[in-house]
């Protein structure tokens, strides 16, 4: 299980990638920015899912029945933190 500030490196990378993409300019994002000021629309909220299942393993929306869209970055970081897959040890022999 990743600790929390290691999910959120890869989710500001993530983020500053996809921006640097989208030709955004390039700011310093802080936890409490909002996604949707920062940038993203639905488009690029999926694509941004996408790419951070690539990165981290899995998608915490993917088998939510009631999914509750993050508003800051900070949230997104939480969401993804408090999902993580919890794995059985490797059993010893």
């Amino acid at each position: 299980m990743q600790d929390r500030a290691g999910v959120a490196s890869v989710v500001l990378t993530e983020i500053h990638q996809y921006l640097a993409e989208e030709g955004a300019p390039d700011a310093a994002l802080e936890e409490h920015a909002e996604l949707i000021a920062s940038g993203f629309d639905s488009l690029g909220f999926a694509v941004l899912v996408t790419r951070l299942e690539a990165s981290l393993g899995w998608d915490p929306f993917e088998d939510a029945e009631d999914i509750v869209l993050p508003r800051t970055v900070g949230d997104l970081i939480d969401v993804y933190h408090d999902s993580q897959p919890v794995h059985d040890p490797v059993p010893q022999v």
